[in-house]
């Protein structure tokens, strides 16, 4: 077992208070906004390991498992998924909306990375939308209160709130909701939308975000949206989704295909290890319309918060399909038995509140400890923890 040494990285979006806060310590006034925990290429965790030759060194988690990939992840992990943490953990801490995103299933990342591969993208350029081959799977858990789009409501409501707006030129838009079926309504709105000329969506979302904040209600978070990204016609895409407040403890799952966006709030999120991203709004970066449409799944879909399941050993479970992860909580009261976390596969091991112990590791919240493959730990302290493994 292994303390690890996270990187936090400084999206715009990121809160300026919400991880110092959780950590103890005075906010920078930069953006902090997601803190990664395990060996995503891009900011792999750190651990110290003692050798022969070089003595106590701090190495990146990818160069210890492909150091010993059965060693540290299993047989039938490396088996799966090869010799790689199928998962990244997170803390994420909104400050502002996220993008208007989705993510392809395996076979579309398979075929999009192949693709962009034999035509010579490179792998850094601006427009380049699949960075691996693998999909994207994810789960955020609510530590407070949490404000998010996730998936296409029905199309007559989506054209109720539009038409309440009471601006002239998004009647073409209530009128597509009201005309067609629902996956064509959605398709061909949305479509209108990203293609429209950009002066006069701008235009339009201006108007529209004016009589939101002076409608209020359920409007609110729209304008809110439109302070952010001033004309995007993202706000509009964010009008044809389910609007969703998770209570601490409360989960969301995202599959494939689900249009989502996270707005406020901190989280803990955790994911198949892949950066396959498509945007369709709130971001200055590159949309690429053609795919956008080939992945989103055009129907409406209740976003069915998550509660975790309680089982007899303490641990409270969040239940999901996907096969890269699991996710479940812990909370350890003083005075209670330990608990023994083992599993057939890695584990990492996070605080988010209180003072614990996971073996002869003090854990304060945002600190977290890698648990190779098939070895136990004990938990013991007042506190919550969260631990992330391969779903088996």
């Amino acid at each position: 077992m292994d303390r690890l040494s996270n990187t936090v990285r400084p999206y715009a979006w990121g809160s300026t208070t919400a991880i110092p806060a959780l950590l103890g310590i005075a906010p920078t006034g930069e953006p902090q906004a997601e803190m990664w925990m395990g060996a995503h290429p891009g900011a792999p965790s750190r651990l110290t390991r003692t050798t022969a030759t070089t003595g106590e060194t701090e190495i990146p988690l990818t160069e210890a498992i492909e150091a010993d990939p059965e060693g540290e992840l299993g047989a039938d992990t490396v088996a799966r998924f090869g010799p790689r943490l199928p998962f990244l953990l997170k803390l994420l801490a909104a400050g502002a909306p996220l993008s208007v995103q989705v993510h392809p299933n395996l076979e579309q990342a398979r075929e999009g990375y192949a693709d962009e591969e034999a035509r010579g993208v490179p792998i850094d350029a601006p427009h380049r939308t699949y960075k691996d081959a693998n999909h994207k799977p994810e789960l955020i858990c609510a530590l407070t209160p949490f404000a998010g789009l996730c998936g296409f409501r029905p199309p007559a409501e989506a054209a109720e709130a539009m038409e309440a707006l009471g601006v002239d030129s998004l009647k073409p838009y209530v009128d597509l909701l009201r005309a067609h079926p629902e996956e064509a309504a959605l398709r061909e709105v949305l479509t209108a939308i990203l293609g429209a000329e950009p002066a006069e969506m701008a235009a339009t979302v201006t108007e529209a975000a004016a009589a939101a904040e002076r409608i209020g209600g359920a409007h609110v978070p729209y304008a809110r949206i439109a302070h952010h990204f001033p004309g995007d016609p993202g706000v509009l895409a964010a009008m044809l989704l389910n609007y969703v407040r998770l209570q601490p403890g409360e989960a969301l799952f995202l599959d494939a295909g689900v249009p989502h966006a996270y707005l406020d709030g901190l989280g803990v999120e955790i994911m198949a290890n892949s950066d396959n991203v498509l945007r369709c709004g709130l971001t200055p970066k590159h949309i690429d319309v053609p795919e956008l449409l080939r992945i989103v799944r055009f129907e409406a879909t209740e976003p069915g918060i998550l509660r975790p399941e309680a089982a007899p050993s303490g641990e409270e479970l969040y239940e999901t399909p996907a096969e890269e992860f699991a996710l479940s909580r812990y909370t350890l009261a003083t005075g209670a038995a330990p608990a023994e976390l083992t599993a057939p596969t890695p584990q990492i091991v996070l605080c988010t509140a209180g003072s614990v112990t996971v073996g002869e590791l003090a854990l304060a919240p945002g600190e977290s400890v890698f648990v190779p493959a098939g070895e136990s730990v004990s938990v013991a302290g007042e506190g919550t923890l969260f631990r992330a493994t391969v779903a088996t």
